[in-house]
């Protein structure tokens, strides 16, 4: 597939998508070193599956790898797993020259990423992830961060990778709930930005689910074209990125509140994506014909629509301490039919408080 670059002047990267381009990594990422040492930070999950393929890559371009297996799962993006990584790389003596590369999924590649703009006050990292929710989302745009127990992706920062390389054939060991949770941020892409993009995406999701190699890279490229272009224009959040956000204000509260691996992240963003839907609706942002399709698709995707029992005044508390809020002031993406998006910061609580209780939560 042709190469997608995001482009940020000096700090511009190309994003490689394709199928079996983990034997030609090291070619991509050897002239981009300042040293010829890479920290390859991977899972328990993904490192026996992968690890030895990425690093017999880079070998074969004479670099030298230090693999560091962190333990699987958002629980562990913490203070914690943080400190495991930076003792690895002060043990290891990594200078300002040396390059991370996160070999995984959002959680690998937000804390690799994180490391990266802390360490030594900032070094350069290289994004391979392998799962879809990385690859459409997290791995392209320099968000990075950790979790904390009051709220989630609370203390990170805006660091931009060298350089993305999808390879579509790692979708094939995924979960398929895994797998699911990306598509939630494939959907999200035709609420926000291109209807047509969504109506191909319900025409295509049985082959998506079947993973139709030739479909995937489809769908992929668009997404990260989407996101490319959206961080082309906004790269700190101060307009049109804040956009991405559609369905994290309700979903990253149902995150904090049952419990970081308990619901993915994907799945936490399904469900606030059906609410922001019944939000805009309410509000007479569209209609409820706009809320159905949005709802099938994910219900099609294997996504959860519907939330636990949860407390509507702790659920307001978490929402309260998102960093989405300006001046105290919670702000909300709110669909406007399918194919475009605004984002809002004065809607009545008792809007709010409706919508929460249509999905039970009082």
């Amino acid at each position: 597939m042709p190469i997608l670059t995001l482009d940020l002047g000096q700090r511009g990267y190309d994003i490689h998508i394709g199928s079996g381009l983990l034997a030609g990594l090291g070619g991509w990422v050897a002239p981009l070193l300042k040293q010829k040492r890479v920290g390859i930070v991977s899972n328990t999950t993904v490192a026996p599956l992968y690890l030895a393929r990425v690093t017999a890559a880079l070998q074969n371009h004479g670099l030298e790898c230090l693999p560091v297996v962190l333990p699987d799962g958002e629980v562990h993006k913490n203070w914690q797993t943080l400190d495991t990584l930076f003792a690895e790389l002060i043990r290891h003596r990594f200078e300002r020259g040396s390059t991370l590369l996160a070999l995984g999924g959002g959680v690998i590649g937000d804390m690799t990423g994180f490391a990266a703009a802390s360490f030594q006050r900032g070094i350069d990292f290289i994004q391979i992830p392998t799962t879809l929710l990385a690859q459409v989302d997290s791995s392209v745009g320099g968000k990075t961060g950790i979790n904390h127990t009051l709220g989630k992706n609370l203390i990170g920062a805006f660091h931009q990778p060298r350089l993305v390389v999808i390879d579509v054939e790692t979708l094939t060991t995924l979960p398929k709930r895994q797998l699911a949770a990306g598509l939630a941020e494939v959907i999200k892409y035709g609420i926000i930005w291109d209807e047509g993009f969504f109506a191909l995406l319900e025409e295509r999701m049985d082959h998506l689910l079947a993973l139709d190699g030739e479909w995937l890279g489809e769908i992929i490229r668009v997404s990260c074209a989407i996101k490319a272009e959206v961080v082309r224009q906004d790269e700190r959040e101060h307009g049109v990125r804040a956009l991405l956000n559609l369905g994290h204000t309700f979903g990253h509260a149902l995150e904090t509140l049952i419990g970081y691996g308990e619901i993915l992240h994907g799945e936490a963003v399904a469900i606030g994506m059906v609410m922001a839907a019944r939000l805009g609706e309410r509000l007479g942002r569209h209609g409820k014909e706009e809320v159905e399709r949005m709802r099938a698709l994910m219900v099609r995707a294997g996504l959860p629509v519907s939330a636990p029992p949860l407390s509507k005044e702790a659920f307001f508390e978490v929402m309260g301490r998102d960093k989405k809020v300006r001046s105290g002031r919670m702000r909300f993406v709110v669909p406007q039919g399918i194919g475009r998006a605004t984002t809002e910061a004065d809607i009545p609580r008792e809007e709010v408080e409706a919508t929460l209780r249509d999905f039970g939560i009082v």
